[in-house]
């Protein structure tokens, strides 16, 4: 079964990320990527994928303790589900500053085992400032960070492992690039 985890971008989703979010017509808006200076590897487009149902965790960052690191393996796709994307709805203030993030602990250690790419169902792996800079210190190591992913949790209702397959645009000189990405679930 194929499933669809590339957010739908409707005008007023573009009207409502422009007012709160200045990168959002730069390779930023929707379901995207953030490459920062790096050429994203043809390989990549077919990843193992795995999705974390984090759903649970709230007033605190998602951490190491929260997924089980022994079913991650090198060059996966890791997908994390909080919910996030559709419980705040995409383009808001709050869903672009309020939302779920990853400890450092965590994306350090999914950095070690050696992964592809890290998924999430909000706005970005870090807040604020640490933002972009976790998503070079990423992109320096080999993995790109997409961000505002949606219907994760279709995945996990046929289980959490799956072949995820990312297509970006072809931009150069961007730090984000828009994507689709299709999972393939038995």
């Amino acid at each position: 079964m194929k499933i669809d985890v590339t957010l739908r971008i409707t005008p007023k989703m573009v009207t409502d990320a422009q007012g709160n979010e200045k990168k959002a017509l730069t390779g930023h808006l929707g379901t995207h990527f953030d490459v920062m200076n790096k050429e994203f590897p043809l390989e990549y487009t077919e990843r193992k994928g795995i999705v974390f149902d984090v759903s649970n965790v709230e007033e605190r960052d998602i951490d190491i303790n929260d997924i089980n690191l022994a079913k991650v393996e090198p060059d996966t796709f890791v997908a994390f589900y909080t919910g996030y994307i559709e419980k705040e709805g995409y383009g808001s203030k709050a869903y672009f500053t309020e939302h779920p993030q990853l400890s450092n602990e965590l994306i350090k250690a999914l950095l070690e085992i050696g992964v592809s790419m890290i998924g999430v169902d909000f706005a970005g792996v870090r807040r604020g400032k640490e933002h972009t800079s976790t998503d070079q210190y990423c992109a320096d190591r080999g993995v790109f960070i997409i961000e505002n992913m949606c219907n994760l949790k279709a995945i996990l209702d046929r289980g959490e492992e799956c072949i995820m397959n990312t297509y970006p645009m072809n931009y150069a000189g961007m730090t984000g690039l828009p994507c689709r990405i299709v999972a393939e679930t038995n």
